[in-house]
């Protein structure tokens, strides 16, 4: 059964489609991978998949259930979470802070259960806390936690906002790029620790990725998009194969 599902999903600017009638099916406790030169529209699917573009046609089902049109906080409330191609983490805010944020999906107290500091607020908040503590290790940044997250160096910021996202206990984590700018020992790393969020923590894993490496190292199936469209799926095996992929990377000559 899959755990995500886009059904003839499509999201156009004006008279350009980003996306057209992508659909894609991602099993529980998978490893998939999307790929596709610049401007394919693999984000522009993330997007529309998290809420923060509405599609224009199709839909997005998680576990069954249709998330089309619902706004961002209930999607990640639901489940889902995502990192982002260029970090956005809160550079001010110490490694900690950054974590407990991520968690907010889950708190349940309200706004006079922090200004009473109840009792419920009180353990709501220290059961975080504890979550945070051992997110920061297991991302390998224990004994960092009050260190800003604008001094943390790049590869760690990138495991910062992996621990953020998890934060939220996700059943599914959308990672949009995870390895940009990343040297090859550098992504060896992050490619052991994205098998580690399925192996250790049961979570489905669905990834955006230009460095074929990782791509071909950890996926279990790949889909290909091309100016929206999704050109090829396939293991990773087919997908080296496939003239279409080739040509769409490197022109027609090399296909």
């Amino acid at each position: 059964m899959s755990i995500l599902e886009t059904r003839d999903l499509t999201k156009r600017f004006g008279g350009l489609s980003a996306v057209n009638r992508v659909n894609v099916a991602i099993p529980e406790g998978a490893i998939y991978s999307i790929i596709g030169p610049n401007g394919a529209g693999k984000t522009t699917l993330f997007n529309c998949i998290t809420g923060f573009y509405p599609p224009e046609e199709g839909e997005v089902l998680f576990m069954g259930k249709n998330l089309t049109g619902l706004s961002p906080d209930r999607i990640t409330q639901r489940g889902i979470s995502r990192t982002y191609q260029n970090i956005r983490l809160f550079p001010a805010m110490t490694a900690l802070e950054n974590i407990l944020v991520g968690a907010h999906p889950r708190l349940r107290s309200n706004f006079a259960d922090a200004i009473l500091r109840t009792p419920r607020q009180r353990a709501e908040e220290k059961t975080a806390l504890e979550k945070a503590m051992k997110l920061l290790e297991f991302v390998g940044l224990k004994g960092k936690g009050d260190l800003l997250a604008r001094n943390l160096p790049y590869g760690e910021q990138r495991r910062l906002e992996m621990a953020r996202a998890l934060a939220n206990e996700p059943k599914i984590i959308l990672l949009d790029e995870p390895t940009a700018g990343m040297n090859p020992n550098e992504s060896r790393t992050m490619m052991r620790f994205i098998e580690n969020l399925r192996e250790e923590l049961g979570i489905t894993i669905l990834l955006i990725e230009h460095d074929m490496k990782v791509v071909m190292g950890i996926s279990e199936f790949i889909y290909v998009l091309d100016f929206g469209q999704l050109i090829a799926q396939g293991s990773p095996e087919e997908i080296q194969r496939n003239p279409q992929v080739i040509e769409s990377y490197l022109g027609r000559g090399a296909a």
